[in-house]
C-alpha cells in the first residue's frame, strides 16, 4: 500500500509545505506474516530444531516464524525504513541482542549524495550484505533457509556507501559494520567489521554476486580476526526453470595474533521448476565442512561436515498468498544429532508453511 503525503504539512501545517515544495516523500506500508508447521523426526525433547538452524526452528507445533510490518519513506534526495517483527525466528536468530532490539528487524536512514548518480549514504539496521536468501521467506525459492543462510549473518548494523550504474546493471557497496550480525557491538571490542558488495545483472535472466566480510566478533583481549567470502550466481534459464549456484569460504585466526587460520566452505545448489503459472517445484543439495567449528562448534572428531538435501513444493493460491511444503534432511559425518538420547549422524523433518504479504 503506498501513499503519497506531505510530513512538512503534517507536522508544521500548509504553509511550511507551501515554502518547501520538493519536500514531498512517499510513504509506503507494507507487511508480512508467515505461519508454519515443522515435524522434526528425531522429536527433540525441548522442540527445538538443532541449534544451527533459526528459521521454521520449531518442532510439531503450529507457529508463526515472522510476522513484520514495514514502514518506507522515500523521496529523491532521502530515504528511510523502519520494520517491526515478532516470530519464533526472532527469538531464535537475535537472542544476544538486548530488550526490545529482539523485534527491531531493519532501521536505517539514507542521503544522496551525488545529484547526478545513484550514490547513497545510509546508516543504521539492515538486511545483511551477504547471500542470496533473506528471513522473508516468500523471497526464498525453499520452505526453510539453507545451511548458508542460517550460518551467515541475516541482518547487519554500520554504515553503507552503494551505488548503482545508470544502467541498473551494477550495484556496488561499501559497509562499516559493528561485527559478524551484530546490532551492538560485542562488549570489549574497539574494532569495527567492514564489508564489500558487488552485484552485476548483465541481463534479467542472470545475476552474480560478491560480498566480503573482514573483522572480529571477539573482545579484544582474544581478538581472532575473520575473512569471509559469499559467491553467487542465479541463472533464470527459461520461464520456467531457474537454478541458483553459491559458495562460501573463510577464514579465521586460530589465535589472536596467530598466522595459522582454521578454515571452513560452504556449496549450494538449488534448482526451481515451474510446473504451471502457480505451482512449482524446488530441490537443494549443499554441504557445509567447518572441520575446526569456528561457526558450529560440535566437540566431535570431524567437526561440522553435514550434507543437507530437500524438495518443495509451493503454490500461489494469488499474488500475496503462498502456500508450501518442503522435506529435508542432513547427514553429517559426526553423530552430531540427538534421537532418543542417542547421538545419531542424520535428521530428517518435514515442514509446512502460509505466507501472506500485503
Amino acid at each position: 500500500m503506498k501513499t503519497k503525503i506531505s510530513i512538512a504539512a503534517i507536522l508544521l501545517g500548509g504553509s511550511l509545505a507551501a515554502q518547501n515544495h520538493n519536500f514531498n516523500p512517499t510513504v509506503g506500508i507494507n507487511g508480512y506474516i508467515e505461519t508454519y508447521y515443522g515435524y522434526d523426526v528425531n522429536k527433540p525433547a525441548n522442540n527445538n530444531r538443532p541449534g544451527f538452524i533459526y528459521s521454521h526452528n520449531r518442532h510439531n507445533e503450529f507457529n508463526l516464524n515472522i510476522g513484520l510490518v514495514r514502514i518506507a519513506i522515500a523521496d529523491s534526495n532521502y530515504r528511510a525504513n523502519f520494520a517491526l517483527m515478532a516470530g519464533t525466528y526472532s527469538n531464535a536468530n537475535l537472542a544476544s541482542e538486548p530488550g526490545v532490539l529482539k523485534n527491531i528487524f531493519e532501521a536505517n536512514a539514507g542521503i544522496r549524495l551525488s545529484r547526478k548518480h545513484a550514490l547513497w549514504l545510509d546508516m543504521g539496521i539492515f538486511s545483511s550484505h551477504i547471500g542470496f536468501e533473506s528471513a522473508i521467506g516468500k523471497d526464498c525459492w525453499n520452505l526453510t533457509r539453507s545451511m548458508t543462510a542460517d550460518n551467515t549473518p541475516y541482518y547487519e548494523s554500520g554504515a553503507k556507501i552503494s551505488y548503482t550504474s545508470p544502467n541498473q546493471k551494477w550495484n556496488l557497496a561499501a559497509l562499516v559494520l559493528n561485527g559478524w550480525q551484530r546490532m551492538q557491538r560485542v562488549p570489549g571490542n574497539s574494532l569495527p567489521s567492514f564489508g564489500t558488495q558487488v552485484l552485476y545483472k548483465p541481463s534479467d535472466n542472470l545475476t552474480f554476486n560478491s560480498s566480503t566480510f573482514a573483522g572480529t566478533d571477539k573482545p579484544d583481549t582474544v581478538r581472532q580476526m575473520r575473512y569471509f567470502h559469499n559467491f553467487y550466481t542465479i541463472i533464470q534459464a527459461t520461464k520456467r526453470f531457474g537454478i541458483i549456484v553459491g559458495f562460501d569460504a573463510g577464514m579465521e585466526q586460530k589465535s589472536k595474533s596467530s598466522t595459522e587460520y582454521n578454515y571452513w566452505a560452504n556449496p549450494t545448489l538449488i534448482t526451481k521448476f515451474g510446473l504451471t503459472d502457480k505451482a512449482s517445484l524446488s530441490f537443494r543439495g549443499e554441504f557445509y565442512s567447518d572441520p575446526n567449528g569456528v561457526i558450529n562448534a560440535t566437540a566431535t572428531t570431524n567437526g561440522f561436515q553435514t550434507f543437507g538435501y530437500s524438495a518443495n513444493f509451493d503454490y500461489a493460491v494469488n499474488t500475496n498468498i503462498l502456500w508450501r511444503l518442503e522435506a529435508r534432511g542432513l547427514n553429517s559425518q559426526d553423530k552430531i544429532f540427538m534421537r532418543d538420547n542417542q547421538a545419531v549422524n542424520d535428521n530428517y523433518f518435514f515442514t509446512t508453511a502460509i505466507t501472506v504479504s500485503f
